[in-house]
This record gives structure tokens, sequence and C-alpha cells, in this order.
């Protein structure tokens, strides 16, 4: 069984047991870890950038759509716009480093936090409207792209979401994805 199948198996049993998020969270977390401990099992076709933005690729949808499996490829000073995700989830740093801007809510509208962070390699954050859900994420690396996988409680290629736009204003989207192959 390769890396990514257990992990899918892993999730599949725990989103069966348990709908309860902090659960999802602390036991998706020392799975997500497992699977980051080794970055051998990724497909090159899941791991190349794009020239003109980060891509997005899925390696597992569920079929009862109660997570999704992503691998996030970040090309050297790409980034995403601020955006929220609606549900649970957590990102785990497979290559290269992340910078996370956080946002909180004021009122019904996203201001900057004043936190940055720095993930490296094997870090795991979480993201959920309960716990913090609106950020901006880049590429810390000016040389070379960085990976990162994600793990949504939904299929979040579909989810219909928010984020801000370059004059500040809120608006809806759907991320979609950048191939519509899964990878296992």
């Amino acid at each position: 069984m390769t890396a990514l199948a257990a992990f899918v198996d892993a999730l599949t049993a725990l989103v069966s047991r348990t709908q309860h998020e902090p659960t999802l969270l602390a036991e998706g977390r020392a799975h997500l870890a497992a699977l980051l401990a080794d970055e051998t099992w990724l497909p090159a076709s899941h791991a190349q950038p794009r020239p003109d933005r980060y891509a997005q690729y899925p390696l597992h949808r569920d079929a009862h759509g109660r997570f999704s499996v992503v691998s996030f490829v970040w090309g050297p000073g790409q980034r995403t716009p601020v955006h929220n995700h609606t549900v649970w989830g957590l990102v785990g740093v497979l290559r290269g480093a992340e910078l996370c801007d956080e946002y909180r809510l004021q009122g019904a509208r996203p201001v900057a936090a004043g936190r940055c962070h720095t993930m490296q390699r094997g870090q795991i954050e979480a993201v959920s409207p309960t716990v913090g859900d609106w950020h901006r994420v880049s590429n810390a690396l000016a040389d070379r792209a960085s990976i990162s996988i994600h793990v949504y409680g939904g299929d979040i290629g579909e989810v219909r979401r928010q984020r801000l736009d370059e004059q500040g204003r809120v608006l809806d989207f759907v991320s979609g994805y950048d191939t519509p192959a899964v990878a296992d």
C-alpha cells in the first residue's frame, strides 16, 4: 500500500467515526505528519508548478464529499489572494517553505491580524471557521517551488468560499482544480 493510500484509508476511517472538529484536526494532524515524513510518494504530475500562478492538484476526493486531499505547488513569488475555507482543514509542508499572513474577521470583513509565520517542511497548521479561517499563503523561497499537502472537510475544489480582490472587496469563488485526475 502506498503512503497516500494508507493516509486516505486512515482519513476515511476517521471521518466515518466522527464529525467532531477537534478530534478530526488532532487525529488528522497525526496522520498528515506521517504522510509528510517521506516525500517520495507524491507523483511528479502533482508536483509541477505553473508559470502564471500556484497549482492545486487533487490527490483524493472522498466519494461522499467528506474530505479531499490536494497538492498545492507554489513557484517562486506565487501566492494566494486573502481567502477563507468555510470547512475544517489541515495544511502541511511537504517540500520547501511557505509564508502565511493571518487575517481575522472584523464584522463581515477580513482584516490583517498582524501575524505572519513561516511554515517549514513537516510543519502543519489547522484552518476552519472556529480556529481561524482567513489567510494569504505564499512561497517563502525565491529560487524554487514549495509544495504543501492540504486536507479539507469537503471537496475543496467545489466549495463556495470567499476571497478579497485587489480593491479589498469580498468576492465569492469556487477554486476548482488544475487537473481532474486524482493520484490514488
